[in-house]
């Protein structure tokens, strides 16, 4: 079968199961009331990637926007936190939502999300834009690109890790992740590096995040920008005072780029209480935000806190195995609880 009969078999299948989503969603809606869905995405790749098969390639995001255009109603996230904090919120509403600021998202995602007449929010880390670089991309791609078979990670409690194999390699970088993730930001940055010297690896990729230009055409697209720190800590690794100064510095900055008032947040990596608390939740407040999510997995009602919005992205194929988990998703209100008392 050519491209273009696969292409319009797909366009077949998935206006079925936008259908039967739409209808599903609807009935949820009206028995147990309105709710809001808000995804979360961090890259949207050109081409799929076999170390992180779950993150969506270009052609994989056309069909999730597809699906969830036709499903539900998308709203930015300013405006939905506006109706949840009325108690107006519309049936079947959905946000779309990109955290970090991969140039990928400029380049790859908006054509997408302007193909089909959709909005997001882009919540960007402003110290690594114009050529900067996580931590997190550091130790990816030296381990993706190590010429080793094996990885002697003895210095962080974590021995020996095989390097044989994509499975591997990805298991590695998930344990290095999760040991390395906690550490203060200078012990956390020389962990870093060291895993680099380790892996003989010399250069790593410098474009994987926007330029500055690029979080500009975002928000002349319409697209909503919001805040995510300015080097992506963990907040409750931060005392106070530095807390609020990267939440208020990613902001200025921002502003400064787009013009504009900034007036959403995203805590980093997000899960209440082991990365941000009730202390995070009050300087947003009074920093004068209008709203925050974080990554507590569930739907928002009417009436919830505005400053702490759960996110949940399902994951997988085929389509409308995530389809029906988003759809599921609609019957829990929280799978997190929010860190307010």
């Amino acid at each position: 079968m050519d491209a273009p009969a696969v292409a319009r078999q797909e366009g077949i299948v998935d206006a079925v199961i936008a259908a039967a989503s739409r209808a599903a969603v609807g009935l949820t809606h009206a028995a147990l009331g309105a709710r809001l869905s808000i995804l979360i995405f961090h890259r949207v790749r050109a081409q799929p990637d076999p170390l992180f098969p779950n993150e969506p390639d270009a052609r994989r995001f056309e069909r999730l926007m597809r699906l969830v255009g036709k499903s539900f109603t998308v709203l930015p996230l300013g405006t939905a936190v506006s109706q949840i904090a009325a108690g107006d919120l519309p049936p079947r509403s959905l946000v779309i939502t990109f955290d970090d600021g991969y140039r990928d998202n400029a380049e790859i995602a908006l054509p997408i999300l302007a193909r089909h007449g959709l909005v997001a929010s882009f919540f960007v880390t402003t110290g690594f834009l114009d050529g900067g670089r996580m931590w997190n991309d550091s130790l990816i791609e030296s381990v993706r690109t190590s010429p080793l078979n094996e990885l002697d990670l003895g210095f962080l409690g974590l021995g020996r890790r095989p390097l044989t194999s994509l499975p591997d390699r990805r298991a590695a970088i998930d344990t290095l992740l999760a040991r390395i993730k906690y550490l203060g930001p200078e012990e956390r940055n020389a962990a870093v590096s060291r895993v680099q010297e380790l892996c003989r690896v010399r250069e790593l990729p410098g474009c994987l995040m926007m330029a500055a230009e690029q979080v500009r055409v975002l928000h002349r697209a319409g697209m909503e920008i919001g805040a995510h720190t300015v080097s992506h800590p963990i907040l409750t690794a931060l005392g106070p005072h530095e807390a609020e100064r990267e939440i208020a510095a990613g902001r200025r900055r921002l502003e400064e780029i787009i013009d504009a008032p900034v007036d959403l947040f995203a805590y980093p990596n997000g899960r209440p209480f082991r990365d941000f608390d009730q202390t995070h939740v009050d300087i947003v407040r009074r920093l004068g935000f209008r709203g925050a999510v974080s990554t507590a997995q569930g739907v928002a009602r009417p009436g919830d806190d505005v400053f702490q919005l759960p996110r949940f992205t399902p994951w997988g194929d085929p389509l409308w195995k995530w389809a029906t988990q988003l759809t599921l998703s609609q019957t829990r209100t929280r799978y997190a609880t929010t860190v307010a008392s």
